[in-house]
């Protein structure tokens, strides 16, 4: 390959503070996934740095029946690795690649992390109570059936029934994790049971 090629090559992340080879290493993307990938994101934000408000905006598109806003937010804090206030395309595709080609554990600390809403290392009540909140009112009241306002409570108060295994009022991700793989290995059994080699 002549230069003219390398620079074709490289250039839709030249631009980027991690480069191309570092981002290969970090993610499950191919080289022409990350390129895509990155054409898109500096099509939507030419900055190449997304703050809360557009991110909120670009997600409440999907949603329009409901208000996705509050739910936004949690999401913008987990993929906010560095905790700065804005997404830039590093922030993006690391958390992307664990959400879509990540291993079980991966994930599990991801959606750990996104329930953790102060970031302390435990999931409370409270916590779970507003984002459980805010999947409702995402889901907007055009759901049948109809769901009562009690329903984001009730919903807690299962979860953490059967996360809360010391019952001292918060999960943590050990408790998160072993109740997860539970329910995984309890499904894939009946599954096996249901569909034999």
């Amino acid at each position: 390959a002549d230069g003219s090629d390398a620079e074709l090559e490289l250039s839709p992340v030249r631009h980027q503070p991690e480069g191309l080879e570092r981002l290969l290493a970090r993610t499950k993307f191919t080289k022409k996934e990350l390129q895509s990938l990155y054409r898109s994101f500096k099509s939507e934000c030419p900055s190449g740095r997304v703050d809360e408000e557009t991110f909120t905006l670009i997600y409440s598109q999907f949603f329009p029946q409901g208000d996705a806003s509050a739910y936004a937010h949690f999401l913008f804090d987990a993929f906010d690795a560095d905790h700065n206030g804005a997404l830039c395309f590093q922030d993006f595709v690391v958390g992307l690649s664990i959400l879509l080609r990540g291993t079980v554990q991966q994930k599990l600390k991801w959606a750990f992390n996104l329930y953790d809403v102060n970031k302390d290392g435990y999931i409370t009540k409270e916590g779970m109570l507003e984002i459980m909140k805010s999947i409702y009112n995402m889901m907007g009241h055009s759901t049948q059936p109809a769901l009562q306002d009690s329903a984001p409570a009730e919903h807690v108060e299962l979860f953490f029934q059967k996360m809360d295994k010391n019952r001292d009022g918060v999960v943590t991700f050990e408790e998160f994790l072993e109740t997860c793989q539970k329910v995984s290995s309890a499904v894939g059994g009946l599954w096996h049971q249901r569909h034999p080699p």
